[in-house]
């Protein structure tokens, strides 16, 4: 028998308990978010990841509270526009740009949309942004400005095996940014003296190649370039310049991490993390004209000195005291 004190017990707690049970059958909000990407999947994915990473550090999670819809232009930045106006007419939340092209395909899309770039170049003279500090339009996001980084590294490549005068280039061909990146070192290593040699490779089954083509061409260093396929491909391209007994330099941070001689530049899953706090803003509804343009604030060298050991390099001494990390 219910007595009618615990009668009226039983109605405040279902009182009490029924707006969040109410709340608890909404449906959650979602953001649609466009991404687009040169490249595919196999060989772009790791920009990708990195991005999702640093969205679910801040309660994002991809097919929960967020969709990232994703289209992949392969190796032709001409699909860009295409791709852009498709995207458009669905109406996302936002948009990212993960390349100067696409960056700028979807801002000739749409006026009103925000979009997020994460750019390798100068995106005022891209004309992406009015300025870093006043983007002026509906664009904004980071810049890395890679291709500033192209004569350091030769510089600090060079400093550290100084009996190298042929250096190989590890390049992508399916990159739209190559024929950009690869004109810049060629012009870059003549300045320093020495010789670019352009080595391709765009799946992880040809990477064994290119290393043996490498040493067959007598190439006595390596740059790796700062691009989607090889930030994927750490291990093995740590692991093959290390049989190979290769000295390399890389512009991302993992890759001295994992084993490799030297890195000079950034974290590129740190890099994501920024985006995503950008991408975070203009979900919140803070307009992109409102966000100055972040670069690095810091380029970090680090040199894995347990690396150059194996590789019997004697690191010279200037070269160690620049150096922002010295892993042992």
């Amino acid at each position: 028998m219910v007595t009618r004190r615990q009668w009226l017990t039983r109605l405040c707690v279902a009182a009490a308990t029924r707006p969040f049970a109410v709340r608890a059958q909404q449906p959650l909000k979602v953001a649609h978010v466009g991404y687009l990407s040169a490249g595919t999947p196999a060989t772009a994915g790791a920009f990708l990841a990195a991005l999702k990473d640093g969205l679910r550090d801040l309660g994002y999670v991809d097919g929960r509270n967020i969709v990232i819809d994703v289209r992949w232009a392969g190796d032709s930045a001409g699909n860009f526009p295409q791709l852009a106006a498709t995207l458009v007419r669905e109406r996302p939340s936002a948009i990212i740009g993960t390349c100067i092209p696409s960056t700028r395909a979807a801002k000739n899309a749409t006026t009103d949309i925000p979009v997020v770039m994460s750019v390798d170049g100068d995106p005022v003279a891209s004309g992406l942004v009015a300025s870093l500090a006043r983007p002026g339009g509906n664009v904004t996001g980071t810049s890395t400005l890679f291709e500033e980084l192209i004569p350091k590294w030769l510089e600090l490549l060079h400093a550290a095996v100084p009996g190298a005068r042929d250096i190989a280039i590890l390049s992508n061909p399916t990159n739209v940014a190559d024929p950009f990146f690869t004109a810049r070192f060629e012009d870059a290593a003549s300045r320093i003296g020495v010789k670019a040699l352009r080595i391709e490779a765009s799946t992880p089954s040809e990477l064994p190649d290119a290393f043996a083509a490498m040493k067959s061409q007598g190439a006595g260093a390596l740059v790796v370039m700062t691009e989607a396929f090889f930030a994927s491909q750490v291990p093995q391209i740590v692991s093959l310049a290390g049989r190979d007994r290769m000295p390399a330099i890389y512009g991302y941070r993992e890759f001295s991490e994992a084993g490799g001689l030297m890195s000079y530049g950034l974290s590129y899953r740190e890099y994501f993390k920024r985006v995503a706090r950008y991408l975070d803003a203009v979900l919140k509804g803070v307009r992109p004209a409102d966000l100055p343009v972040e670069q690095p604030t810091k380029i970090e060298l680090v040199i894995n000195l347990a690396t150059a050991r194996k590789l019997g390099i004697n690191v010279p001494l200037p070269l160690l005291v620049r150096a922002d990390r010295v892993i042992e």
